[in-house]
């Protein structure tokens, strides 16, 4: 089986493969402060009380944009599984999918690990103009030529940033769950207002720019790239746009399947 592992700020997502089906996804909370031996012993337990063989795990690969958690990660991966893996750990980098993807971008090496990854997944299954949308903590936009080309993007404050940035940064505005949309847009009172403002402005935000984007990389008006979206929060806003087409919560994972095999030639 292929342990595949997404570090973000908030989330880390992990999932077993086995061949190209995925048999088991979990979602933790990201600890900065874990140590090698904190993971072995959560994931000791979690693979237990799952019944999951850890010497079935033949290969590993990481893609992280949390640096201290990703060291922790390799040092337990590498420490634990020595004895059935294939190869060696594979951490995710703009060197190591050069051969998957053009990365035309100022500094290649800036360019974070799950974008690439998302980039790669997205392109594998459509080849062909993609803008991929990515609801974590920030909001990334990410564009793909039909040629495979990745050539950069936006990013901008995820939608919990936002929403603790409201109730923190001024005096009167509470803390507010959007998982219960507002009654109508036009908000009659402060918590329905800040919900039609959330929900509802983050759609339009998110529908105007991919416009903007989509202009840009094909030199249209009306022929826009494939939108599609991933994420955690995706879900929550897609029901707000009118033009994101698919939503593919694995996203991320499968791409890191991808990148494994292509890297190790199906090995």
């Amino acid at each position: 089986m292929l342990f595949v592992i997404d570090i973000g700020n908030s989330h880390t997502v992990v999932g077993l493969f086995r061949d190209s089906s995925l048999v088991g996804q979990w979602r933790f909370k990201s600890d900065r402060k874990a140590t090698a031996d904190e993971l072995a012993v959560h994931y000791h337990s979690l693979f237990s009380m799952t019944g999951i063989d850890k010497n079935e795990i033949t290969g590993i690969i990481i893609a992280s944009v949390v640096p201290s958690l990703e060291a922790s990660w390799y040092s337990w991966c590498t420490a634990h599984f020595s004895g059935s893996l294939r190869h060696p750990v594979l951490v995710v980098s703009e060197k190591n999918v050069r051969g998957i993807i053009k990365i035309d971008t100022d500094t290649p090496q800036e360019v974070g690990a799950d974008r690439l990854v998302n980039a790669i997944a997205a392109w594998s299954q459509y080849a062909c103009d993609l803008i991929v949308i990515d609801f974590g903590t920030a909001i990334t936009f990410d564009c793909v030529t039909r040629d495979c080309a990745y050539i950069g993007g936006a990013i901008l404050p995820g939608i919990a940033i936002s929403m603790e940035a409201l109730a923190t940064r001024t005096a009167k505005l509470p803390h507010i769950d959007v998982s219960e949309p507002p009654y109508q847009i036009i908000g009659k009172n402060t918590i329905q207002a800040m919900k039609s403002g959330i929900l509802y402005g983050y759609g339009s935000m998110i529908d105007g720019l991919v416009r903007i984007l989509g202009r840009e990389m094909t030199g249209s008006e009306t022929s826009l790239p494939r939108v599609i979206a991933t994420g955690g929060m995706a879900s929550l806003i897609i029901p707000y746009s009118a033009i994101v087409e698919e939503s593919n919560p694995m996203l991320t994972l499968t791409g890191l399947r991808i990148i494994f095999k292509s890297v190790y030639h199906n090995g």
